[in-house]
Parts: C-alpha cells; sequence; structure tokens
C-alpha cells in the first residue's frame, strides 16, 4: 500500500506539468482566436461579428466590407501571425545556440543586416525600372541576415563573455541602420516611397502572393524547427552531454544558424526590421508552461509570436487612427519590459 502511494506521489507532478502545458496551449488557441477577431472587426471600417461571418462564408461578394476583408485585413493578418511566429522561433533558436536568454534577432544585428541588403536591393532594382519579387527580397534578406550572424560568430569565438557579445551584436545592428539610413536618405525614385515605412517596421501592403511566399518559407522552417526538439533538448545539457548521446553538434549547430537566419530574414524582407519580439516572446512562454522542453516551447513559441505581433498590429493600427504607428515601437513598448525583467531575474541569481 505504502509503495503504491509513493508511486501516485511521484506520478503526481508530471500530471501537474501536463495539465499547465494543456491549459497553456488551450490559452494560447483562445487568445490567437481572438486576436485574429479583433484584427478583422476592427479599424477605420468596423465590421460586426455577424457580417464578418457571413464575408468569410464567401457571401456578398461586391460589399466594400467584403473587398476590405479580403484584400486588405486577412493577407496581413495572416502575414502578422505567420511572421510573429517566425520571429519568435528565430529568437528562441538563438538564445539556445549561444545560451542566453536575451539573444535575439534584433538585438545581435540580424535584422539590420538584412534590412541593409534588402535596402539596397530595393533601391538598385526598383530604382532601375526593375521588376522585384517576393523571392528577391526574401534571398536579399537571408544573405544580409548570415553575413551579420557570422560577423557575430566570429565575434563569439574571440569574446567568450555573453554580455560583450550582445554589445558586439547592438554595434552590428547600429552600423547596419546607419548605413540603411544613408541609404534611404538618398533614394529619391518615386518607385520606392514606401522603404522609410518599411524600414521602420509595418505588415501593411501585404498581398496575397507575399503571404504564399511567406509561407512557403515559414511553414518549412518552423517544422524543421521542430523537429530539431529533441537535440535541442540534448544541447541545453552541454555539448558533451549532446555528443554522448549521439548528436552531431557542429550539423545541429549549423541547421540552428541557418534555421534563425532565414526566419529573421522572411520577418525583414516583408515587414522590415521587428523588435524584441524574438526575445520577450520565448521567455514569456517558458513561464507560462512552467518548463524549457524543446518539443513544447517551439510550437508555443510559434503561437505566442503570432497573438504578440497581431495584438501589437492591432494597437499599430487603431491606437492613433488614422495614423498607424510603427509596429517596431509597439512591440518594443511591450517587449522591451519582459527583457528588463531578464536581466534583473540573472542580475538576482549572481547576487
Amino acid at each position: 500500500m505504502r509503495h503504491s502511494q509513493g508511486t501516485e506521489a511521484q506520478a503526481d507532478p508530471l500530471a501537474v506539468r501536463r495539465t499547465r502545458v494543456c491549459a497553456t496551449f488551450a490559452l494560447l488557441a483562445v487568445l490567437l482566436l481572438v486576436a485574429a477577431t479583433l484584427n478583422l472587426c476592427l479599424g477605420s471600417l468596423h465590421v460586426p461579428l455577424s457580417d464578418l461571418l457571413d464575408v468569410l462564408a464567401g457571401r456578398d461578394r461586391t460589399s466594400t466590407v467584403y473587398q476590405v476583408i479580403w484584400s486588405i485585413r486577412l493577407p496581413r493578418l495572416i502575414a502578422a501571425g505567420l511572421l510573429g511566429g517566425a520571429l519568435a522561433l528565430s529568437g528562441l533558436l538563438l538564445q539556445t545556440f549561444f545560451n542566453n536568454p536575451i539573444a535575439g534577432p534584433y538585438i545581435l544585428g540580424v535584422s539590420s543586416g538584412a534590412k541593409l541588403v534588402v535596402a539596397a536591393t530595393m533601391i538598385l532594382v526598383v530604382g532601375s525600372s526593375g521588376v522585384l519579387t517576393s523571392w528577391m527580397l526574401v534571398l536579399a534578406a537571408f544573405v544580409g541576415s548570415t553575413l551579420a550572424m557570422v560577423f557575430v560568430l566570429v565575434v563569439s569565438q574571440r569574446i567568450r563573455s555573453a554580455s560583450m557579445l550582445i554589445v558586439a551584436g547592438v554595434m552590428v545592428g547600429y552600423i547596419c541602420s546607419a548605413l540603411t539610413d544613408f541609404l534611404i536618405t538618398f533614394a529619391s525614385d518615386a518607385n520606392i516611397v514606401n522603404l522609410r515605412n518599411w524600414s521602420q517596421g509595418s505588415f501593411s501592403g501585404i498581398n496575397w502572393t507575399d503571404v504564399a511566399t511567406l509561407t512557403v518559407v515559414v511553414v518549412p522552417a518552423a517544422a524543421f524547427a521542430l523537429a530539431l526538439s529533441k537535440p535541442m533538448a540534448a544541447y541545453q545539457l552541454g555539448e558533451r552531454y549532446a555528443l554522448s548521446v549521439g548528436v552531431n553538434v557542429r550539423a545541429f549547430r549549423v541547421g540552428l544558424i541557418a534555421l534563425s537566419s532565414l526566419l529573421a530574414a522572411c520577418v525583414t524582407a516583408f515587414a522590415g526590421p521587428i523588435s524584441f519580439v524574438g526575445i520577450a516572446v520565448p521567455h514569456i512562454v517558458k513561464r507560462l508552461l512552467g518548463t524549457s522542453r524543446p518539443l513544447v516551447v517551439v510550437p508555443a513559441s510559434f503561437l505566442g509570436g503570432a497573438i504578440f505581433c497581431l495584438a501589437c498590429d492591432l494597437i499599430a493600427r487603431t491606437a492613433l487612427a488614422p495614423t498607424e504607428v510603427s509596429i517596431s515601437a509597439v512591440t518594443a513598448l511591450f517587449g522591451a519590459p519582459v527583457v528588463i525583467a531578464i536581466l534583473l531575474g540573472r542580475q538576482r541569481q549572481v547576487d
């Protein structure tokens, strides 16, 4: 009898963790549905929920509401969700790679490197009356993010201090941003009038062609990230442990960098640089789940990133309507306090 009671007592913590994980995913699903509904209903044109259901069902296709929902708000909604999830995943992968909770594509200068090459490509191609496709933007952003990441990796080999590595990444970001602003200053061609808005971060102007392109990139990349959950769990316990259980650490590290660069590049290509999502969301999700197991943190981070960006985009569109605020300004407003909390928590651990 005592043995049976002991077994049940040992099983209780596991059952509690599973319940917490299920409850967190249920909460994320509800929040995602609420955020999506609000993004479709609210704006300069208010759409009642009953009308929204009719529009989504394909009725009354000649109405203004139908055109607004299907041509503007729905593609923007899907893009914000996918790109928000991509940013959160990119941050999670970088935090795993560097074993640093405040590593992220924006902090390490990866987003700024992508921003610089995309801006240069837009000026060169569009300025010469060329046709700029979505795939060209993704490729340019990937080249820029990869170059910035290579520089950060070289620095990380010489600088073992995590704090100094973050400082180096921030400096890379400042340099790339300064060069981008310099390019934009001399970009007077009428065809790139939206370049300045893009450089500040925005989901506006995204169409169904863009959605199709980013879906082809983000969904497989997210699936690969989920497939890396098991080696990520081993890697979190140290390189030696990962090697002892058969993980090819070199190939694994290359995979992490490639995926994080690709995800960050896709976001920058379509929405410009967006700050703090990659840092804040994985941290919040881990707190909600009560675990850092990649198998649950990876999908939860994707959902959390989608919710975070949908909520911030709604605020950016409606807070000062008809003026639209930069999405990066809103994400920084809510994401920066999370980073400060992380730093304060680490300081308490040191003390």
